[in-house]
């Protein structure tokens, strides 16, 4: 059986209004935010060669616009880097967790929205960061569960990989830092106590790795470790 690896990278930095939190947010990058694409490219490609493993010419990548482009400047990158044509293929199941009717609203007016609704109690402190709380709102996820939504397109996607390819590969996932937080939790890789002190830097991947039994463990990049007392934003 080859071996398989999942990049797993957040987009690059972008244009995120203060006070909202990320999820369904639909701006751009930043340029620092396509610098940093550029550079994650150069970084795929020296991990891969350094283990001797195939780039697969795909990219899977979050709907979001912040992550598709950060998935079409790799792609436009590698293909420089190495001569071979890669594309991006967009899904929904890489999306950020949702917030659901709350998306894109600031977080004083999502307690706000919540507090003049009878049928709610008032949000808990550190709502966003509570990996099982979900708004009480239609179309609305925990952390919990958009983490099981990304791990189960990384697992298929990956089970499948297996049977297409020949030789030790290298599979490239673009999404979001807590839905693929959430994600490592689902396939083992970090504990339910890990995982609300760590975010992910902005396109540095971290890459996971599935053995014959099943098992995934973490084969190479790094969390980032969030500073106490600041709010979960991502």
């Amino acid at each position: 059986m080859p071996r398989t690896i999942a990049a797993i990278l957040r987009h690059g930095d972008y244009e995120q209004p203060e006070g909202v939190p990320s999820a369904f947010l639909p701006h751009p990058l930043t340029k620092t935010g396509r610098e940093q694409a550029r550079l994650c490219a150069q970084s795929l490609l020296e991990f891969a060669r350094s283990k001797c493993l195939h780039l697969h010419p795909v990219v899977d990548t979050s709907r979001m616009l912040r992550a598709w482009e950060t998935a079409t400047i790799i792609c436009k990158h590698l293909g420089e880097f190495t001569g071979e044509e890669f594309t991006v293929a967009e899904t929904d199941a890489l999306a950020e967790r949702s917030l659901g009717a709350a998306a894109n609203l600031t977080v004083d007016r999502i307690a706000e929205i919540i507090d003049r609704d009878p049928r709610y109690a008032a949000l808990p402190d550190g709502w966003k960061a509570t990996a099982d709380f979900k708004l009480p709102l239609q179309g609305a996820e925990s952390l919990r569960e958009g983490g099981e939504r990304v791990a189960a397109h990384i697992e298929q996607t990956m089970n499948n990989l297996t049977n297409e390819v020949k030789g030790d590969s290298i599979k490239v996932f673009v999404g979001h830092g807590a839905a693929f937080r959430y994600a490592a939790v689902k396939l083992g890789v970090l504990t339910d106590e890990q995982a609300p002190g760590l975010s992910m830097f902005h396109c540095v991947p971290v890459y996971l790795e599935r053995d014959s039994s099943g098992n995934w463990s973490q084969a190479g990049g790094e969390w980032k470790v969030r500073k106490k007392n600041l709010p979960a934003m991502d």
